[in-house]
């Protein structure tokens, strides 16, 4: 190809990867519903997008350490400490039943139905093992099922992730080894190095993250760097340990004591969506029409397979025995979409095997597309209905998470409780979290704000924030860290004047009350004898009060904002702050 054939592809690639995010999101549904068309119609198109021809025999490899910076991405998920009771046993279950159980039924369904020999099918199952949060996390946030459920299956999805690459990656080395001799070794060996590449590279990261003081950028850059210098040190001692390095690195980093990664995860999490974008749409590039005319059909079935036996079959022996309800093991038995691990490991394997005569290794691909595409189409469009029916969704009232221990606050608190919503409170200070929980609150964890800011998995389930401290360039600097992190919106105390703080003044995003009610006029107020109270709404405000929340009989939450009044309507309850009352 040309120079300018190579900047056209190259520059498409990246247009149409993040064009497609960007769609994706403005449509609220999951990237992959729109990167693997858009792909394969411009493979089909063009072949200015094709990476065979503009990376040559460097493509391969470099989807080798695309995946291991995606699986790196999800080892930092794995904070073990986090994951306890039934929640852990049931997805330590979904992880080795759903292994064994999709890896059988779907190495021997595949040798009759796709016309494969048994090395190309245990190759196909293996691959089809992992499903994924970037798959399974966009469509929980459009469904909005119970906190558990989406707790358990983005767990399972972070969890699987690693291991099915892990996986894959020993089974093309068994199939490359046959009945070789000695292939015991080798795969003592291929363990052997990823473990201890993995291990340097945590012990090298973690001196860094932890020792040297370095900006969000640079840390970003030290990660990546680590990552990629690993495990492609690794795969040249080793095909394929890379993707082991990775994922230890990952894992080693997230449940370490000293790195301080959590404020640095938005900006890697920025990379690996590009690299995400990036690999979708080169590897369904590569997915011709031709390779797919005789694999369509037999890779449906294959889907109802894994969809309405294997998956089913998989989530009701992982809860057995458990307190997960009829219901939730239902849902969970109806999502497993596949993802981006899927297709990479399928276009890193495929190719090799094929190279080397496997019966049937040229069809793993477009089968993994086609298994791809169908899961993640069938529960995009089936989830929501079917959460509903089981009645598995997430209760309708709204959910607020409420930063600040204040007595005012803990008073507000209580109000908004006994109006409805189900209240969670946060405050660092141990003076005001023992008021809270005095109060009888719910109290998230001390580290939540920290957490938050990486994956984001304490405010599973939040639907707003409201940030009500007394010190305004916290609540300022918090809004703009969560406001990435939160499905709701992120609202604040307004500063007291223009001109107050460092931060505070120059920050976008909503105020909450009316004006002059900023947290030291409403402490000043309370001081003075005023209280927060419920009413409900006859018609009219009573006077003297101020309006500072419509709870609806549903339970949502409105807030009086800088930008305008709430309207209640006849059912609703009104949470006022009262003047003090007079003796």
């Amino acid at each position: 190809m040309t120079g300018d054939q190579v900047f056209l592809g190259l520059g498409l690639i990246v247009v149409l990867a993040v064009g497609s995010q960007l769609l994706a999101g403005r449509l609220r549904v999951p990237a992959l519903l729109v990167l693997l068309p858009v792909g394969f119609t411009a493979g089909a198109l063009t072949d200015d997008v094709h990476p065979d021809r503009l990376l040559g025999t460097a493509f391969s490899p470099l989807v080798s350490l695309a995946v291991a910076v995606i699986l790196y991405d999800a080892g930092l998920g794995l904070d073990v400490s986090r994951l306890k009771g039934h929640n852990r046993r049931v997805v330590v279950r979904l992880i080795w039943i759903g292994t064994v159980l999709t890896v059988v039924s779907a190495a021997l369904f595949a040798v009759p139905v796709l016309d494969m020999s048994m090395s190309a099918a245990v190759m196909l199952a293996s691959i089809l093992v992992v499903s994924g949060p970037t798959v399974v996390g966009p469509l929980l946030n459009f469904v909005r099922p119970s906190e558990r459920l989406r707790r358990v299956l983005i767990w399972e999805g972070s969890l699987i992730d690693p291991v099915g690459g892990i996986l894959g990656a020993l089974v093309f080395h068994g199939v490359l080894a046959g009945d070789r001799p000695g292939f015991g070794r080798q795969l003592g060996q291929f363990a052997a190095v990823g473990v201890a590449g993995g291990a340097v590279g945590a012990c090298l990261l973690w001196l860094l993250l932890s020792r040297v003081r370095l900006s969000e950028e640079l840390g970003t850059s030290v990660q990546f760097a680590a990552v990629i210098g690993v495990a492609a040190a690794c795969d040249a001692l080793r095909d394929d340990t890379g993707l082991i390095s990775a994922v230890v690195m990952g894992m080693a980093v997230a449940n370490l004591p000293g790195p301080d990664v959590p404020v640095r995860r938005p900006f890697f999490g920025t990379l690996v969506s590009l690299t995400i974008g990036l690999l979708f749409i080169s590897i369904s590039a590569t997915v011709t029409p031709a390779s797919l005319r005789h694999v369509v059909l037999p890779s449906l079935a294959l889907v109802a397979l894994l969809v309405l036996v294997t998956r089913p079959l998989v989530a009701h022996l992982a809860t057995l025995g458990t307190d997960v309800p009829r219901g939730e093991r239902w849902f969970i038995g109806w999502m497993a979409p596949r993802g981006i691990v899927a297709a990479a490991t399928a276009s890193t394997f495929s190719a090799a095997l094929a190279d080397k005569g496997v019966g049937g290794a040229e069809r793993i691909l477009p089968a993994t597309f086609v298994v791809i595409v169908a899961t993640v189409t069938l529960y995009g469009l089936t989830a929501f209905p079917v959460a509903r029916r089981l009645r598995v969704l997430r209760p309708a009232r709204s959910r607020p998470l409420l930063v600040g221990g204040a007595p005012w606050t803990v008073d507000l608190a209580c109000a908004l409780r006994s109006a409805g919503p189900d209240v969670l409170m946060w405050a660092g200070a141990a003076q005001e979290r023992a008021r809270i929980e005095e109060a009888g609150l719910k109290l998230a964890p001390g580290e939540l704000l920290a957490s938050a800011t990486g994956a984001g998995a304490e405010l599973e389930g939040i639907s707003e924030v409201l940030l009500l401290t007394g010190e305004d360039d916290f609540n300022a600097l918090a809004s703009m860290t969560l406001r990435e992190t939160v499905d709701g919106p992120v609202r604040r105390l307004r500063p007291p004047s223009a001109n107050h703080g460092v931060v505070a003044p120059y920050t976008g995003g909503e105020s909450l009350f009316g004006p002059g009610l900023t947290g030291p006029e409403l402490a000043r107020r309370y001081e003075g004898g005023a209280r927060v109270v419920n009413r409900p709404f006859d018609g009219e405000i009573p006077a003297g009060n101020e309006l500072l929340f419509v709870v609806s009989a549903a339970g949502r939450l409105t807030p009086v904002t800088g930008s305008g009044t709430a309207a209640p309507e006849r059912g609703d309850t009104l949470v006022l702050l009262s003047p003090p009352s007079r003796p």
